[in-house]
């Protein structure tokens, strides 16, 4: 077997993984289109490479308002790779207790809203803080990890505690430990992760089953979606509404901050 076939082999095996979680997504997914209905937002963080799929949520094409993509720069801004905004500095932030809190200051937060949030170690101190921080709001969590991977792993809360403990749901990305899925013979470790395929596959089942149940609400959602499909005056219509109805989302969870304190 090839490393590419190998890395392939890999992905079937996790694509099997969310084939099995489809009754916990569709749970999911009646919980995320009752906030969306209710005219409130899924809030949805993650720090480090896990941001890719706060982004695969919303917004591109194929994805609709109704989410809301917290991605703090300073956790996630890894192209630069050292020097200023490094990646050492990301990977000590995200375990700086306190920092979640600061970030949802920024939000009039309701328990009609929900969250999901992403960590493949679910064992950084940002990530467990955010999740209990919507908890202590009455804000049901949903949590996204490798689970092989955070059993595995220990804890960087002085609690002790993980994501996991702070989620009415937990779902797997079906990554192993490490992450990385294809051994190589003469390398030490393992290359190429998986969590991402996972991750992916993961959120884009969710916003399917969202959208279904928008839509047998008779509130069919406005989704991005190519010109090349339908037209590219259609096209640039759907784009200016979606995004005029996030801004107006959003616009709730800014015009009471603070009032409450």
């Amino acid at each position: 077997m090839t490393p590419s076939e190998d890395y392939l082999a890999q992905a079937i095996r996790i694509t099997e993984v969310a084939r099995s979680q489809i009754p916990q997504i569709q749970q999911v997914a009646a919980r995320f289109a009752e906030t969306i209905l209710a005219g409130r937002m899924v809030h949805v963080f993650a720090s480090g490479h896990s941001r890719i799929m706060t982004e695969e949520m919303w917004p591109r094409y194929g994805s609709f308002p109704g989410f809301n993509p917290i991605v703090e720069l300073s956790l996630t801004f890894h192209n630069l790779v050292v020097g200023a905004n490094g990646q050492r500095q990301a990977m000590f932030l995200e375990n700086v207790s306190g920092l979640a809190p600061r970030i949802l200051r920024n939000f009039a937060l309701n328990p009609k809203d929900s969250a999901l949030v992403i960590s493949s170690s679910g064992c950084n101190v940002v990530p467990i803080e955010m999740a209990e921080e919507f908890q202590k709001r009455e804000i049901p969590v949903v949590g996204l990890v490798s689970k092989s991977h955070a059993e595995a792993s220990v804890s960087n809360h002085p609690s002790g505690k993980k994501l996991s403990d702070y989620c009415e749901i937990v779902l797997d990305t079906g990554a192993p430990v490490g992450d990385a899925m294809v051994q190589i013979p003469g390398l030490e470790t393992p290359v190429s992760p998986g969590s991402t395929v996972g991750g992916c596959l993961i959120v884009n089942m969710i916003k399917a089953e969202v959208a279904q149940r928008l839509c047998e609400a008779g509130q069919p959602p406005l989704v991005l979606t190519a010109g090349a499909i339908v037209g590219k005056e259609k096209a640039t219509s759907l784009f200016e509404a979606a995004y005029d109805e996030h801004a107006h989302r959003l616009a709730k969870l800014y015009e009471t901050v603070g009032r409450d304190l």
